[in-house]
C-alpha cells in the first residue's frame, strides 16, 4: 500500500494532482478540506478565515491538528485502496504524525513547484478566495504556510515535480509518478 502526500506553495498544483489522481480511482484526503470543515462547524466561513482557522486550531491541539484530524480519512481510504493521496501538508510534523499512523505503508512525498509569478497568476484565475488575488496577500500566505515548515517539506520530498508547462505535461507527468502504484 502507498501514501502519495503532496506539498507545495499556493498555486503550485497540489489540487491538480489530486484530480488527476481522482480521475484514475485513487482516493484522495485534502487537509484543506479537514480545515474548511472545522470552519463550518465554528461557524467561519472557509473563504475568508481559512488561514486563521489553520492556525487557531494548531495552536488549540498542537503542530499536527489537521493531520490527526484526517488520519481516520486516510485509514478508511486503505481499508478500501492500495493507494491513497494525502492533498496539501504543511509541515515536517503532519508528515510524521502520518508516518506514525501508518507505519506499514510507504508514504512518498511529492513537492509541486511552480515560480510565484506563475502561481500568482494560476489564482487569481481560481479566485477561490479572496486571498488568491492580491500579491500581497498571497506572499502572507506563503510565509504562514512556511511558519507551519512547508519549505521544510519541499526541500525534503521524495519527488518533486514542475509545474512551469502546459497542463497536459503536467497531468502526464503526474500520471507517470502514480502509474508505478496503480493497479492496471
Amino acid at each position: 500500500m502507498t501514501i502519495f502526500a503532496t506539498v507545495g506553495l499556493p498555486g503550485s498544483g497540489k489540487g491538480e494532482f489530486a484530480r488527476v489522481a481522482a480521475e484514475h480511482g485513487i482516493p484522495v484526503v485534502s487537509m484543506g478540506d479537514v480545515i474548511r470543515a472545522v470552519c463550518e462547524d465554528r461557524g467561519v466561513d472557509p473563504a475568508t478565515g481559512h488561514g486563521t482557522i489553520a492556525r487557531a486550531i494548531r495552536e488549540e491541539d498542537g503542530p499536527t491538528a489537521v493531520a490527526d484530524r484526517a488520519v481516520p480519512y486516510v485509514a478508511e481510504a486503505l481499508d478500501h485502496d492500495a493507494v491513497v493521496v494525502i492533498d496539501g501538508l504543511r509541515s515536517p510534523e503532519e508528515l510524521a504524525a502520518f508516518e506514525e499512523a501508518f507505519q506499514t505503508e510507504e508514504i512518498i512525498l511529492v513537492a509541486i513547484e511552480a515560480p510565484f509569478d506563475l502561481r500568482a497568476d494560476r489564482l487569481a484565475d481560481r479566485s477561490r478566495d479572496s486571498t488568491d488575488v492580491d500579491v500581497d496577500a498571497l506572499r502572507s500566505r506563503e510565509a504562514r504556510e512556511a511558519g507551519f515548515g512547508m519549505t521544510t517539506l519541499i526541500d525534503t520530498a521524495d519527488v518533486t515535480i514542475a509545474n512551469t508547462g502546459t497542463l497536459t505535461a503536467f497531468e502526464a507527468s503526474i500520471e507517470q509518478h502514480l502509474a508505478v502504484h496503480m493497479d492496471g
